[in-house]
């Protein structure tokens, strides 16, 4: 569930909302505060995998629409 914050700064990086959401699903998952391994073991282990796609989606998208203008401009 995305979360949204008033007082806070924007990060103004491209898909920052998701990467909020999937940073502070690892962060807070018991993986990493209870058993007290690394966020990346925990992203091994499958843990917070719909955001990480999301995420990923996100970047990806971002690589196409930047490629999609550049291709418009060859000759």
């Amino acid at each position: 569930m995305p979360k949204y914050y008033e007082d806070k700064e924007d990060d103004g990086r491209a898909c920052a909302g998701v990467r909020e959401d999937f940073k502070a699903c690892l962060l807070q998952h018991d993986c990493v505060l209870k058993e007290g391994k690394k966020p990346s073991e925990c992203l091994k282990e499958g843990h917070c995998k719909g955001l990480q796609v999301s995420f990923f989606e996100c970047k990806r998208s971002m690589i196409n629409e930047n490629s999609m203008v550049f291709q418009h401009h060859r000759y």
